[in-house]
């Protein structure tokens, strides 16, 4: 078997494979055999038919065809061993050049190939995030507004109050293809923010409450309001939009005190010192896990700028295929599916795909890199860490779960999953930490105690 090889731009590689005629002889004969064990031939029992009666009988074509097949499947694994290649994934017969001699050309995805940079030398500020006793009261002044006290009044509304009012909203300078509609006429609630409470998230603008102040039941007013460029509804930046509504209540909003007995309606807390040191204990590992995230986004990019990567336009397709997959199990969650999703947006498949394509390709070189990172730290995960983790997410998930729903639900094929995404996210946890300690200036490979069991995974 004579082999060429010749690489690809998009990181494929074309071999070139030549056919021993002996090869192809002995193809024909079980090409023959084979077509025989299917084929109607006077005479003989399926498969005892000879060679030349097979062969006037189906012809040359067909039998020629079989031993291609034949042939391809065999020499394909042999002919990436004998080239000393590592493919992504299963490669395809492209064309057949020449039949004396035969000749194969195929195409083979080639595994990723990734050349980092001297993140050794990186270093990243790192300043942990500090949570202000003003955090804390924010907090804990939400608990208290959630058990507040409505009392109808008869007065103008006045901040902290509650008004119920029917609203509906309609775009002005509709645009071909949108609809003028933005809220359909509905009732609802809305908390009088103090001037120093608007948030750029309230609905259903920034600073809405405060007109409702000074109104009473049954007045109508009617506001237009410009969405900023840098609004959190990326699709109303810029739009103007006309709100009216009719006040139907006013309700006053007592606050419960800020003592003991408030802590105890909470949770298990005997005072209210407890239940503030809970809130910040939960605000600062909020903030920390945060900032982390951020910090290691940080570090990817940087590690993106220096790194060298190859790979095959298959790998880049799996990603956009699995990206697509995971909104469609958000929608789920939603009670949406995804062709309602698309046609709301006005969009096909091949939309999307296009859509999604630079977000997958941007997912798909981080993972490549954190990857590399671990293989050059010699970073790995021991079977007993994986095996411990499995366990307990099991132990969780079955709490929620009577026997009957448990034993439906943790197939064998969900555990291998669950495995799988455990020992992954163990590993990627593992190498940021490791990079972290990098990028802060405090790794010492000294002090790295490898791990030396041979059940350890890598990737």
């Amino acid at each position: 078997m004579n082999i060429e090889k010749q690489y690809q731009e998009d990181h494929q590689m074309k071999l070139t494979v030549q056919v021993e005629p002996q090869a192809l002889e002995e193809a024909r004969q079980h090409a023959a055999r084979k077509i025989s064990k299917h084929t109607k031939i006077p005479g003989f029992r399926p498969g005892k038919a000879p060679y030349s009666v097979i062969l006037r009988t189906v012809g040359e074509a067909a039998i020629f065809e079989e031993a291609v097949e034949i042939l391809a499947t065999d020499l394909y694994p042999k002919a990436i061993d004998e080239a000393g290649i590592e493919p992504y994934g299963p490669g395809q017969l492209e064309n057949i050049t020449s039949t004396d001699p035969l000749t194969f050309e195929f195409i083979v995805p080639l595994d990723a190939e990734i050349t980092l940079g001297d993140y050794h030398s990186l270093r990243l500020a790192y300043k942990a995030p500090v949570i202000e006793d003003g955090d804390v009261e924010r907090v804990l002044n939400d608990l208290r507004e959630r058990q507040a006290v409505l009392t109808p009044v008869e007065r103008p509304a006045m901040e902290s109050d509650q008004v119920s009012i029917k609203l509906n909203s309609k775009r002005n300078n509709v645009e071909e293809g949108q609809n003028s509609t933005l809220i359909e006429e509905r009732s609802t609630t809305i908390n009088v923010k103090k001037t120093d409470g608007i948030t750029e998230s309230e609905w259903p603008f920034p600073g809405f409450s405060q007109h409702l102040i000074g109104l009473t039941v049954g007045d109508q007013k009617t506001i237009t309001y410009t969405y900023p460029e840098e609004s959190e509804w990326e699709s109303l930046r810029g739009q103007e939009a006309e709100f009216g509504f009719t006040v139907e209540s006013v309700k006053s909003r007592e606050l419960p005190a800020q003592d003991d007995e408030f802590a105890r309606t909470i949770g298990e807390y005997e005072t209210v010192e407890a239940l503030i040191k809970d809130i910040r204990s939960s605000l600062e590992e909020q903030a920390l896990n945060e900032y982390n995230a951020e910090y290691h986004q940080q570090i990817v990019t940087e590690l993106l700028k220096d790194a060298t990567i190859k790979y095959p336009p298959q790998m880049l397709e799996h990603e956009i295929k699995l990206y697509i997959d995971q909104l469609e199990n958000r929608l789920a969650q939603q009670g949406l599916d995804l062709a309602t999703y698309l046609k709301t947006r006005q969009m096909d498949d091949k939309a999307l795909n296009e859509e999604v394509k630079p977000l997958a390709e941007q997912r798909l070189k981080q993972t490549l890199v954190i990857f590399k990172a671990a293989r050059q730290e010699n970073i790995t995960v021991s079977n007993e860490e994986i095996e411990t983790e499995s366990s307990q997410a099991l132990a969780e998930i079955s709490k929620h779960m009577t026997p009957d729903q448990a034993k439906k639900a943790i197939s064998e094929g969900y555990i291998r999953n669950l495995v799988g995404n455990i020992s992954t996210d163990l590993l990627i946890r593992r190498t940021y930490a490791r990079l972290e300690s990098i990028t802060k200036g405090e790794y010492n490979p000294e002090e790295v105690v490898l791990d030396t069991k041979t059940e350890g995974i890598s990737e």
